[in-house]
C-alpha cells in the first residue's frame, strides 16, 4: 500500500510543476498588456510598469522565479490591477467563502444523491425507483445557471423566505441557496451512478449467496454489497469535490458571494494575468490532489488495484 501511494505522489507532484509551467506560458502567449486601457499608455510610464513587477526580464528568468515563489513560498506575486494586494490576499478572501458552501454542497449531494440511488436499487422497479429517477433527471436538466435564478425567483421575490444575495459571514440563510444551486446537478450524477452500481452488485453471484444463507437483508445490503457499489462513486467523488469546494464562477456572481469565481471573472476583464494564473493554479493543484485522495481510497476498497 506505501510503496502504491509513493508511486501516486511522484506522479502527482511533476504533473503539478507542469501545470504551472505551462500555465505561465499560456498566460504570456494571451495576447494584449495588462496594462492598456482605452486611452494608451505612454511608453515610458509601460516601461516604469513592466520594471516594477519585472516584466522586463528574460522569459525564462520570469518563468524561473515565478515556479520557485510558487512552489517553495506559494506565493502567486502581486495583482496587476488590485493596488497594493497580491494574489494571495485575493485567494485568501475569496477562497473560504467558496470552501464553505462548497463543502456544505458536497455533503448534501452525497447523502442526497447517494440516498436516492441505494433506495433506488433495493426498490427496483416500484414508486420508490420511479420517483428516484424522475428526481434526478430533473435535477440533471436543471444545471446551476437555470436553478439559480429559478430559486430567486421562488423563495425571494414570491415567498419572500430567503435573501437573493449576498454572504453575511456566511449565515444559514445566505448559505441555502448557492448550495442547492451548486449541489442539485452532482446529486443527480451520484444518485445515477450509485443506483446502476448498486444494482449491478446485487445482483452478482456472492449477493445471491449471502441471500441464500438467510443473511438479513440489511446485512447484505451494508457488509456485502455497499463497499463494492461505491468503487464508482468515489472515482466520480474526486472531480465532483474540486468542482464545489472551488466554487462555481456563476454561483459567485449570481448570488453575490464574494468568491473566488468573481475574482476569476474580474480578473479574466481585466486583463489580470497574476490573478487568473493563481486561481488556475489552485484548483489545478487541487484537482490534481483530490485525484491522488480518490486513487488511495480506491485501493483499499479495492486492493485488487495495487499493481
Amino acid at each position: 500500500m506505501y510503496s502504491f501511494i509513493a508511486r501516486r505522489i511522484a506522479i502527482a507532484i511533476p504533473t503539478i510543476l507542469l501545470l504551472i509551467v505551462f500555465s505561465f506560458l499560456l498566460m504570456e502567449a494571451a495576447p494584449g498588456s495588462p496594462f492598456a486601457t482605452e486611452r494608451g499608455v505612454p511608453p515610458e510610464v509601460l516601461a516604469n510598469l513592466e520594471k516594477k513587477y519585472g516584466l522586463d526580464r528574460p522569459l525564462i528568468e520570469r518563468m524561473g522565479i515565478y515556479v520557485w515563489n510558487v512552489v517553495t513560498q506559494f506565493d502567486f506575486g502581486p495583482s496587476f490591477k488590485f493596488k497594493d494586494r497580491t494574489v494571495n490576499d485575493l485567494i485568501a478572501q475569496g477562497f473560504p467563502v467558496t470552501l464553505t458552501y462548497g463543502i456544505w454542497s458536497f455533503v448534501v449531494a452525497v447523502a442526497v444523491g447517494g440516498t436516492l440511488g441505494v433506495l433506488a436499487a433495493i426498490y427496483h422497479n416500484s414508486w420508490l425507483d420511479y420517483l428516484a429517477v424522475g428526481i434526478s433527471i430533473g435535477a440533471q436538466v436543471l444545471p446551476n445557471f437555470v436553478m439559480a435564478p429559478i430559486l430567486v425567483l421562488i423563495f425571494t421575490l414570491w415567498l419572500g423566505w430567503l435573501p437573493g444575495g449576498g454572504w453575511r459571514g456566511g449565515q444559514w440563510e445566505y448559505l441555502i441557496l448557492p448550495v442547492i444551486a451548486l449541489s442539485t446537478s452532482y446529486m443527480a450524477s451520484i444518485a445515477r451512478i450509485t443506483r446502476s452500481s448498486m444494482l449491478e452488485v446485487l445482483n452478482a453471484g456472492f449477493i445471491r449467496t449471502a441471500r441464500a444463507k438467510g443473511l438479513p437483508m440489511r446485512r447484505v445490503i451494508l457488509r456485502h454489497a455497499m463497499k463494492p457499489a461505491l468503487l464508482p462513486v468515489i472515482s466520480y467523488l474526486g472531480p465532483a469535490f474540486v468542482g464545489m469546494i472551488t466554487g462555481s464562477v456563476l454561483i459567485d456572481v449570481f448570488f453575490s458571494t464574494g468568491g473566488i469565481g468573481q475574482f476569476f471573472v474580474n480578473s479574466a476583464l481585466s486583463r489580470d494575468y497574476s490573478v487568473i494564473m493563481g486561481i488556475t493554479i489552485l484548483i489545478g493543484t487541487l484537482t490534481v490532489t483530490f485525484n491522488l485522495v480518490v486513487d488511495i481510497l480506491y485501493a483499499w476498497i479495492d486492493p485488487k488495484i495495487r499493481y
